[in-house]
């Protein structure tokens, strides 16, 4: 069971990422470019204008209309038009392997029938438009950390953002004071990338 989220300052926004898996992955989705806090509250903007985060209602949605309404002031995202699309095609994979339901990518069975393993998980979440290893890695960490959701092998492929006690990522925000060292550490990393590039 996932304990109550604290990912974007709203206590509403966050309600939402708690219940609904969909609206967890729509906000992972988003959290690029923008700050941590504005992407994940994405979803609560989409649920107030379209009268709720139905996985099947994104999917089956007119483009032109899904990417006005990511525009609409405040927008849900910096690149309304194409974040748009993107959460239109994972509604789309979402209704056509998973039965519109986001859970199912860490509780369907795998191919041997068993519980899927963190591997497989993984898997499942590469798959998705606009997750790569990295995002994979740091959403399947947030799944262990703060969802209840604890596949086997998890922290170990999860990488450095499964350990224990770091501030990597989304996966480790849990208030106001874990947001920023989360924000510490990625400046610090994006600095010492930074220097390596101009020692080159």
């Amino acid at each position: 069971m996932a304990a109550a989220l604290h990912l974007t300052g709203d206590s509403d926004a966050d309600a939402l990422l708690t219940k609904d898996p969909f609206a967890l992955l729509v906000g992972m989705l988003l959290d690029q470019q923008v700050p941590m806090e504005s992407a994940f509250a994405g979803p609560a903007k989409i649920a107030d204008r379209m009268g709720g985060l139905s996985v099947r209602a994104v999917a089956d949605a007119r483009p032109d209309e899904l990417s006005a309404l990511f525009a609409q002031p405040p927008a849900v995202h910096r690149f309304p038009g194409s974040m748009a699309q993107r959460v239109q095609a994972l509604a789309r994979l979402l209704v056509e392997r998973y039965d519109s339901d986001a859970s199912r990518l860490w509780t369907a069975v795998d191919e041997s029938g068993g519980t899927p393993d963190a591997k497989t998980v993984l898997a499942r979440l590469e798959a998705l438009p606009g997750f790569g290893a990295q995002k994979s890695r740091i959403f399947l960490a947030l799944l262990g950390k703060q969802y209840g959701v604890e596949p086997d092998g998890w922290r170990e492929v999860a990488g450095p953002y499964g350990e224990p006690g770091s501030r990597r990522s989304v996966a480790d925000v849990v208030d106001e004071t874990t947001l920023q060292e989360v924000r510490a550490t990625k400046k610090a990393v994006k600095a010492e990338a930074a220097a390596k590039r101009k020692a080159r």
